[in-house]
């Protein structure tokens, strides 16, 4: 077990040395690549925000348990009228009775940003890409 853990701490400290090390040299704003592992980042918080949405009352997987671990109530008659609501991908709800959710209130805008950022550091990936191969090509063109 300690070597599983040693192994991640080591991996997450590679990880973060080659991520940062283009913002301390400043060469981050002409690398699509570092663009490009950001937009991953991005997704692999945006899955781990899903997990830990879906799974929402952490104590348990009995919604009705964890409900009595947050000093709520469970309205089964609600819950049962309202079924549809915890079947549904997006938006996540866990919901105990109709005021109060399992589920934490920064989940789902954080289902939305996350992979909106994902988005646009990707789109300027592709932007500087294009923006090197044009003038790489710009320079080898040949006049006749």
């Amino acid at each position: 077990m300690v070597v599983i853990l040693v192994l991640i701490c080591l991996a997450l400290t590679t990880a973060v040395w080659f991520w940062s090390r283009p913002l301390f040299l400043g060469t981050w704003r002409r690398s699509p690549a570092w663009f490009i592992w950001n937009a991953v980042f991005l997704l692999m918080g945006a899955g781990v925000t899903y997990l830990i949405g879906s799974l929402a009352p952490l104590g348990s997987l009995d919604p009705e348990e964890g409900c009595y671990k947050a000093g709520q109530t469970p309205d089964r008659a609600y819950r049962s009228a309202n079924f549809e609501e915890y079947t549904r991908w997006f938006p996540l709800h866990n919901k105990c009775h109709a005021g109060y959710d399992l589920v934490p209130s920064w989940v789902n805008p954080a289902l939305v940003a996350l992979p909106a950022l994902a988005l646009l550091c990707l789109a300027y990936a592709v932007l500087l890409a294009v923006i090197r191969r044009r003038t790489r090509n710009k320079g080898t063109t040949c006049a006749t």
